[in-house]
């Protein structure tokens, strides 16, 4: 499972990013993999209001956004925003990340795609705020439940600390530590306890992202899908992305990965390798199957969609396998 934590403070060690902290790292207890993005440090310009995104379902502003943030938002499992209260909401920055997912929003309400990950991740929120108003948390918990919405998350629940205001606050707070891990273990409850598949390609850019499309959203609950290429290629192939589009599947934000990007903790419980000459020697202490799968790289769009279809009903009797 993959963890993305969102530090939507200015502060680099302040109350935020403390417990921010202190949460992942006890997700890394149930073997999450974790990674934060310290939001004030990244270049995302705000939403200019373009409405490329309501059309077209993409934004056409080139920044961070684009070439880091919507693939980790589309990769994780696990989302985590953490924010100090300012005017009853989020940051501005930590705010500028959050409308300009109204590309992921377009996405999943105008074109109707469905994001693969999208029935088992979650969102989390973090927050702390220096007063003790009754409404202190209530415009951030609103911006919350409908950033998650865009992410295609549901919104699992949030630890929210008023009377927060001077250094160390919330690491001599009494009950942190507890809130943490009851939070923490009711959150990854889900995710524990699954086989990690891995679909290993040449280049990662096409039937791999197929076969862990598919398995991602119709058996994430029972795997943990991991897609890789021995030698994976910068971008996604297109002709891939739009496929998958026709059955509904939302690949635009997915990018090759390799074998140790895909799985750092290593040995897999199950490599599916989807080309022969993906047989990497790495994972020769892992069980693998073979599927034997026609050339995609000739224009037949036809044959394609045939390959297409073929991968997701041997995805779908691999899950059967597990259930």
């Amino acid at each position: 499972m993959f963890v993305l934590g969102l530090q939507g403070s200015p502060r680099k060690k302040g109350n935020t990013a403390y417990l921010l902290e202190a949460f992942l790292q006890e997700a890394k207890k149930y073997g999450a993999r974790t990674h934060t993005l310290d939001i004030c440090r990244k270049n995302i310009v705000p939403c200019k209001e373009l409405v490329v995104c309501e059309k077209k379902g993409f934004c056409p502003i080139e920044d961070d956004m684009a070439t880091e943030i919507y693939p980790l938002l589309r990769r994780a499992d696990v989302v985590v925003a953490a924010s100090p209260i300012f005017f009853y909401n989020v940051t501005a920055q930590l705010k500028a990340l959050i409308d300009r997912s109204q590309a992921l929003w377009a996405r999943k309400y105008r074109l109707k795609l469905k994001d693969p990950g999208s029935p088992m991740r979650q969102g989390f929120l973090l927050a702390v705020g220096a007063t003790r108003g009754k409404q202190l948390f209530d415009g951030v918990h609103l911006t919350a439940k409908y950033f998650f919405d865009a992410l295609a998350a549901g919104y699992h629940g949030s630890l929210t600390y008023p009377g927060i205001e001077h250094t160390g606050d919330m690491a001599r707070h009494p009950r942190a530590v507890e809130d943490i891990q009851n939070a923490v273990r009711d959150l990854m409850a889900p995710f524990t306890g699954r086989p990690r598949v891995l679909f290993l390609g040449r280049k990662g850019h096409c039937r791999t992202q197929m076969a862990a499309a598919f398995a991602r959203f119709h058996g994430s609950d029972v795997i943990d899908v991991r897609c890789a290429g021995v030698s994976p290629v910068e971008s996604m192939n297109n002709r891939c992305d739009t496929a998958m589009a026709e059955k509904g599947m939302d690949l635009k934000f997915c990018r090759p990965y390799s074998v140790a990007e895909a799985l750092p903790e290593g040995t897999p419980d199950l490599v599916v390798t989807l080309d022969p000459a993906a047989t990497a020697m790495e994972m020769a202490d892992s069980p693998c199957k073979t599927w034997e799968l026609p050339d995609t790289t000739g224009d037949d769009f036809d044959a394609l969609r045939a390959v297409r279809d073929d991968i997701e009903q041997r995805v779908l009797n691999l899950i059967a396998e597990y259930r």
